[in-house]
């Protein structure tokens, strides 16, 4: 489970729609599922409790930049669930070391020069 702390045009389609995935599964924990399941105590997840403002923010990056790529998006959150803090400010990884993870990934996320892929096909 990831939900990175990059720019969403930083990532890959992969990460990009892979992270929108996670990230519902998340907000299910949080909000529908209130800390119950197998996840509830996963480190991904502890970041986010009383920061589902910040999440369901997040969402909303990924989904710019999903219509910004030409994805069709039906997947809304339900915005009256979201409560607490508006911003995220505990990292599992910082974001320079967030930044080395996506460069070390062969998929085209995070190249060297600080530039994304965009070679994608849909």
């Amino acid at each position: 489970m990831r939900v990175w702390d990059v720019e969403p045009s930083l990532l890959c389609r992969q990460h990009l729609l892979g992270e929108h995935r996670e990230l519902h599964g998340l907000w299910n924990i949080l909000t529908i599922h209130a800390g119950k399941g197998g996840y509830s105590r996963h480190p991904e997840t502890l970041r986010w409790v009383g920061k589902t403002n910040a999440l369901f923010s997040r969402h909303e990056l990924l989904v710019v930049e999903m219509s910004r790529r030409g994805y069709r998006h039906a997947s809304e959150l339900d915005r009256s669930l979201a409560s607490g803090s508006f911003v995220q400010n505990a990292l599992i990884d910082s974001i320079e070391d967030q930044q080395r993870m996506l460069a070390e990934k062969p998929c085209g996320c995070w190249h060297r020069d600080g530039l994304s892929g965009r070679e994608e096909t849909h």
